[in-house]
Order: C-alpha cells, then sequence, then structure tokens
C-alpha cells in the first residue's frame, strides 16, 4: 500500500509539471529562467523546434523597446506595440532607429542596457550581429521556417541558425512614368533609344536615372552578366568575384549608360534629387525600390512598376534582395517577451497590415496569393522582378565591399578610370580588409 501510494504521488507530481507549465517549449524542456537563453525553444541546432502554439513564459514585470524605420514603418511598429499590448499586458515603446544603423547602435548599447529589446535590420548585417554575439537566435525557429518565403529564411540564418523574424522583403525595379511614355522597354536598347529621345539635360530632364556608385544598384549589372560577389553561393569570402570578366563587362556598361544617356556627375544622382524629378515629371525611367510608391502615389504621379530590361547577353539583372527582419538583442532583460513580439510581429496578420500601411512586400508564404497584394501592381512588379533577385551576402565580410566597389564605380562614372583597373583596385581593398577581419 505504501509503495502505490508513493507511486501515486510521483506520478501526479510529473503530471501536473508539465501540463501547468506555461513554458513549456514543445518539446518536453521546461523554459529557462526569466533572462536565460540556455532551455528556450530556440536553443537547437536547428534554430528551434518550438510549438507555435505554445506560448513562452513571460517575465514579470516585462516591458519592451522596440526600434524601427520612421514614417509608416513606425505607424506600423506602433500598431504592432498596442495590439501586442491588448493580447499580452506587456507595455511596449516603440522609437525611430534607421534600420541599417539599428546594428551599429547595439553594438554600443547593447552591452550597457541601452539597446532595444527588439529592432529592425537589413539581413546582410545578420553574421556580424551573430559573430559578435549581439543577437539572440531565434526562439521559434521551425514555425517561422514553415510558414515564411526562403529567401526570407536564409536572409536571417547564419552557420546553420536562424536568428531574425522577417517582416519584409524588397528588391528594385524599373519605375517609369505612364504620362510619359506607353511602352515598357524588354531590353536596354530600347530603353537607351527612349531614354535619348526624351533627354534634354539642360533643362533637367533625363530618360533614364539610377544611383550609381551605390553598390546596392551597380551589382545588378556585375549579377546579369554572370559574376557574384563571394563564391559558393556567397558564403566564401576568399573567392571575391568582384574584378571578373563578368564585373568588367558590367563596368563598361555602366559607362556607356554615362556616355549615352546620362552625362551628369556621380555627385548630382542622389537619391533625393532622382526622386523630386521623377515627381516632377522629369524622369521616364529610373531604378527604384517599393519604399518609393507610397511617395509617388501622394504627389499624384502615374507610375508603373515592371522587371529590370534584358541585357545584350539575354539575361536580366539580378538586382539584389533584402530582407527586414526583427532581431531580439542579446543583452535583453526578456528574451521571452521580446522573442513573443518579435513572432506576434512577423505573423501574417501583422504582415498583411505592414502592406495595407506601408506597401512593403510580406514573406509570410499564406499572404502570397492574397487578392490584395496580388492586384497592386507595385508589388506585383517588384515581385517580377524577385525571381530574378539574388539575397544580398549576410557573412560579416560582406561589410567590406560596400565602401571600395562604391568607390570603383564613381571613379569609372566620374573619372573615366579604366573599369579593370578600378576593379582590382577594389578588389586588393576588401582582400585586404578580409584579411585584417580574420587576423
Amino acid at each position: 500500500m505504501i509503495i502505490a501510494l508513493v507511486l501515486m504521488l510521483v506520478l501526479a507530481a510529473c503530471g501536473g509539471g508539465k501540463s501547468g507549465n506555461s513554458g513549456d517549449n514543445g518539446s518536453g524542456n521546461a523554459s529557462a529562467p526569466s533572462g536565460q537563453n540556455s532551455g528556450n525553444a530556440g536553443g537547437n541546432e536547428s534554430g528551434g523546434d518550438a510549438d507555435a502554439s505554445v506560448e513562452p513564459q513571460i517575465e514579470e514585470g516585462a516591458q519592451l523597446l522596440v526600434w524601427d524605420n520612421a514614417d509608416a514603418e513606425l505607424e506600423w511598429a506602433q500598431y504592432v506595440a498596442e495590439e501586442f499590448t491588448k493580447r499580452y499586458g506587456v507595455p511596449v515603446t516603440v522609437e525611430n532607429v534607421n534600420h541599417t544603423d539599428a546594428p551599429g547602435k547595439l553594438q554600443t548599447d547593447g552591452p550597457a542596457g541601452l539597446g532595444a529589446d527588439v529592432f529592425l535590420a537589413p539581413h546582410d548585417h545578420t553574421g556580424n550581429m551573430a559573430a559578435a554575439g549581439l543577437i539572440l537566435e531565434n526562439f521559434y525557429g521551425e514555425a517561422i521556417m514553415n510558414e515564411h518565403i526562403e529567401a526570407a529564411i536564409a536572409g536571417g540564418s547564419y552557420d546553420g541558425k536562424l536568428y531574425g523574424y522577417p517582416i519584409a522583403v524588397e528588391t528594385y525595379g524599373l519605375f517609369y512614368n505612364k504620362d510619359l511614355t506607353d511602352k515598357v522597354p524588354e531590353t536596354w536598347e530600347e530603353l537607351f533609344e527612349l531614354a535619348k529621345a526624351f533627354n534634354d539635360p539642360a533643362n533637367q530632364k533625363y530618360g533614364f536615372m539610377y544611383e550609381v556608385g551605390n553598390f546596392y544598384y551597380d551589382f545588378a549589372f556585375i549579377g546579369g552578366y554572370g559574376g557574384y560577389v563571394f563564391g559558393n553561393g556567397n558564403t566564401d569570402p576568399h573567392d571575391l568575384g568582384l574584378n571578373s570578366e563578368a564585373a568588367v563587362k558590367a563596368a563598361q556598361f555602366v559607362k556607356r549608360i554615362h556616355d549615352e544617356i546620362l552625362p551628369i556627375k556621380k555627385e548630382d544622382i542622389t537619391y533625393d534629387i532622382k526622386d523630386s524629378l521623377f515627381k516632377e515629371g522629369k524622369i521616364l525611367f529610373q531604378i527604384n525600390g517599393p519604399w518609393a510608391a507610397e511617395g509617388y502615389r501622394d504627389a499624384g504621379v502615374n507610375f508603373g512598376v515592371a522587371p529590370l530590361p534584358k541585357l545584350d547577353n539575354g539575361e536580366r539583372p539580378t538586382s539584389f534582395s533584402g530582407i527586414k527582419s526583427y532581431y531580439v538583442n542579446a543583452y535583453t532583460k526578456y528574451p521571452e517577451a521580446a522573442s513573443l513580439f518579435a513572432k506576434f510581429a512577423a505573423s501574417r496578420e501583422m504582415q498583411l497590415k505592414r502592406f495595407e500601411i506601408t506597401g512593403q512586400v510580406p514573406t509570410h508564404k499564406s499572404l502570397t496569393e492574397d487578392p490584395a497584394i496580388k492586384g497592386d501592381p507595385v508589388v506585383s512588379g517588384i515581385l517580377e522582378q524577385a525571381q530574378y533577385a539574388i539575397p544580398m551576402p549576410n557573412i560579416p565580410e560582406m561589410q567590406t565591399v560596400w565602401g571600395p566597389m562604391a568607390s570603383a564605380f564613381s571613379l569609372i562614372w566620374n573619372e573615366n578610370i579604366d573599369p579593370k583597373q578600378a576593379l582590382d583596385d577594389a578588389t586588393k581593398q576588401i582582400e585586404d580588409a578580409i584579411q585584417l577581419m580574420q587576423q
């Protein structure tokens, strides 16, 4: 009888402990204590096997700070914060920190305990942040991987682990003024012809404009001619393809754009200048992304978006695609609450709201067939270009590429420097910088 009683007590204790633990991660392991990351749902090698239906054990007294972009994106972030607070009772403050500035700001603010608990960042910073120990692994890896497009998962992953909570995907395409042309060029030769007929530089009218010297856009031509940044699918920093035959051919093509249809200095092609001229009806075609659409609509511009025209090799330029993701600060006092907020923001409901407010392209698989999204001319044009896009490399060494390559294309454009020489010099600078990083 005594033995039977002991067994009953043991079984009752075991059963009660599991069913009553709100922090059960779905794999039979209890959640880590507040502030820990050793036993949470994201603590496995593949990025976590959490059951999406099981909520974490939110830390007592949790309150969150979130960094996001300005304007419409900030409006969306505040909406998410309000909805999250309604549902979970956790106060959330949203501050404007540009997503491209957030990773650098976190390097100092994170260890000092001043950084946001959750922040928006471009996916190409993932490797650098993960290697520096600034971000936590995704607590809900399996659920996020099942729900979002592959490019979004790849962008937010590093060294086989998922860190990001995807929020939006973006690339760029050919924007054109429908009041100025009824023809969308299928090839660059067609675009050159249309641009020359429209050009009137003396009156600041240009048939085509793009931000030369911004490698984010310059790379499209390199990729279109078969070039690459890093070898082995942009994971091998010791194999640079930036001064290859394909890259030189791309640089020569960019120089042709300058010589034939855009004969102005690189300094006169800032984003703001290009944006203003397009709104004034003084640009026929330009390269831009979905982030510009709201401003053009507000300005009353009758515009369309198409994929980038085919090059003389019959291939489309391979635009860089970027993933905006939320990341959780590794120094947060509230890892469970912060991770839950990031997951909540990446949900279908919140991504659809983001599309409604910002017009940005969602990453949630279930939204790709949503009529509202498929019927949007801007998003549909960007999605068409996206099939030719290449995710920006997200290994830490990518940060050494932007500056030297921007300088190379600027010198080719402004100073008529030999493309091969300019690219050789840039490649040498990048190789030296990578060597210093790895010492």
